[in-house]
């Protein structure tokens, strides 16, 4: 099973951008799956996940955030924020004439899908995933990400120069087999004729907006108090992102449940079937119950 790549035209203060939506599998089985990434990440990030929920009869939707993957860039790298990612996803879910969305968020992919879900009117979420992220993130983890942005396009004279990098400071998604590293390695690269390196698929930009606000907590706990779908949150065991007490609060909630993943930090990579497999039984719960 392949995905479908599709464009979706969407609006900026910066003018119209494309953004990529990855579709797999046309199932009916439920809501549509829409899952979304991190900070410098991409939508083949979910393809283990995305091909397991599609073979389950589900519709899933893995996007691209704008200046990231198959996306455009802005002209302007101050819209990188919040309010333009959401915007983005409420158009690309009016393309995909979604009335209800079950949502999988990892990291900002999930700040994301909290927003929209906090939103006033008829909220599109059926159901919230947030894998290693949650309403409060300190600064010292913030800065830790910060600290291999660079304003400035990385070049590798080989994948593999490159795969060695992605390792490196993708060392807290845990222990992965080789084909995992090498499949995260080419969608997070790619090939510049121009130079005849390898160059990430990421606007080097995003680390201008984002030092904005590294050295700041973020708290989103009056948006998280909005949130009434039913929410399953992720943590890994040895994250600086997600921090127990930050779970804790968040489960005082009836309707959220929460796992915490071994021998991963921040984030899960949701590559293994034991990581997958929680995730699939949330979302796949309703069906299964009939």
């Amino acid at each position: 099973m392949r995905p479908t790549l599709h464009h979706v035209r969407c609006l900026s203060l910066a003018g119209f951008h494309r953004i990529a939506v990855w579709e797999w599998s046309r199932g009916d089985s439920g809501p549509p799956v829409v899952c979304v990434h991190g900070l410098t990440r991409q939508a083949r990030d979910f393809d283990a996940l995305a091909e397991h929920l599609a073979a389950r009869g589900r519709r899933v939707l893995c996007v691209d955030l704008v200046g990231r993957g198959h996306s455009d860039w802005l002209s302007d790298p101050l819209q990188y924020h919040l309010v333009q990612y959401a915007s983005d996803l409420n158009t690309v879910l009016a393309w995909a004439r979604a009335q209800e969305v079950d949502w999988v968020g990892t990291s900002l992919g999930g700040l994301v899908g909290l927003m929209l879900a906090a939103q006033s009117g008829a909220a599109p979420i059926r159901r919230l995933v947030l894998n290693d992220i949650g309403p409060y993130i300190p600064s010292t983890a913030l800065q830790r990400i910060g600290s291999y942005l660079t304003p400035e396009l990385a070049h590798f004279p080989s994948l593999d120069a490159a795969s060695v990098y992605l390792r490196r400071i993708l060392q807290p998604f845990g222990e992965l087999s080789e084909d995992d590293w090498r499949h995260l390695a080419k969608h997070s690269y790619r090939f510049d004729p121009a130079c005849r390196q390898f160059v990430q698929r990421h606007d080097p930009a995003i680390a201008r907006t984002y030092r904005q606000w590294q050295y700041l907590s973020v708290d989103l706990w009056r948006s998280w108090r909005r949130v009434r779908c039913r929410s399953l949150v992720l943590r890994g065991a040895n994250s600086d992102f997600l921090l127990p007490s930050v779970v804790e609060r968040m489960r005082q909630s009836p309707d959220v449940c929460a796992i915490e993943l071994p021998g991963c930090g921040h984030a899960p990579a949701l590559l293994r079937a034991e990581q997958i497999e929680p995730v699939s039984r949330f979302l796949l719960e309703r069906e299964a119950s009939g």
